[in-house]
């Protein structure tokens, strides 16, 4: 594998020679937010949904804005360009830093400023995925994450474990549910069609306000689509015409199978399809 070029606190360098003191919060409480950016053609896909996703999230944690916080555009490119990424993606984690001991109140903004890290992954054929044609199937689980879902933290132990419950099952990925409803899945927003109607859940801290999400639904409107956001169970999911999830890296994935019932008929349907070739076209003549 090449050796990346990476960004840390102000600084390029090669993967192996990035550092972050054993201090650092991210490391030690998992106080820092992310966001991942796809890149397309070489340009970077709803920069400005995540770069707005990003100050909230800082903003709701009270975590100090790093200075670098309005160059992060040029940042971006920069890391595109020295890692020569066409397509793929550049994750961006922000932690309230290493203050020189463990303790669990606060540091002093004053003295102790943020952690900032970029690094790119290459991914060719990330448009081109052969599981949009065949689609993904998915388990339900319990949703057990904490009650702040809307802020993008970097605490994803019980996503990671849901995927891994997934896996386990010979699946590709879980949705999970809470009070009998599903929220989202374990890195996406989930989604069904019935009658011609785009149903996903409604915005809150339940779930993550997905960029991609707000892209998406924006298109479908525009194409006429009838949307409802609202929560709906497993079993109106195993019942729709079709089922997707969006992503930043997924974009709009069909899901065809749910807790082993085949949705719609267990293939990849035309909404979805037509979907993802929307987001596709509108993303790339606005990528950046």
């Amino acid at each position: 594998m090449t050796m990346r070029t990476v960004y840390v606190n102000g600084e390029y360098l090669p993967e192996n020679e990035a550092k972050i003191s054993i201090f650092d919060r991210g490391f030690l409480m998992a106080d820092g937010v992310y966001e991942v950016t796809s890149v397309l053609d070489g340009k970077l896909i709803d920069f400005d949904g995540h770069a707005k996703r990003l100050e909230r999230s800082l903003n709701e944690l009270d975590m100090p804005h790093p200075d670098v916080l309005p160059d992060l555009l040029e940042v971006h490119r920069e890391l595109v360009r020295l890692n020569g990424i066409e397509e793929g993606m550049i994750y961006l984690q922000i932690t309230r830093g290493a203050p020189g001991d463990r303790d669990f109140v606060f540091p002093d903004p004053e003295t102790t400023k943020p952690t900032v890290v970029l690094f790119t992954q290459n991914k060719p054929g990330l448009a081109d995925s052969p599981a949009a044609k065949k689609g993904i199937k998915v388990i339900s689980i319990e949703d057990q994450r904490w009650a702040r879902r809307d802020i993008k933290t970097v605490q994803l132990l019980f996503p990671s474990m849901g995927k891994m419950m997934a896996k386990a099952a010979g699946v590709d990925d879980a949705w999970m549910v809470e009070d009998g409803a599903v929220t989202e899945g374990t890195s996406n927003n989930a989604y069904i069609i019935k009658n011609n109607t785009i149903i996903t859940r409604h915005l809150g801290n339940e779930i993550l306000h997905g960029i991609t999400r707000a892209a998406v639904l924006r298109f479908a409107r525009e194409a006429q689509m009838q949307v409802e956001e609202r929560s709906f169970t497993i079993a109106e999911a195993q019942d729709a015409d079709e089922a997707f999830i969006t992503s930043a890296s997924t974009f709009v994935m069909p899901v065809v199978e749910v807790d082993g019932v085949a949705v719609g008929n267990g293939t990849p349907g035309p909404v979805a399809a037509r979907l993802r070739e929307i987001y596709l076209d509108e993303s790339r003549k606005v990528a950046i």
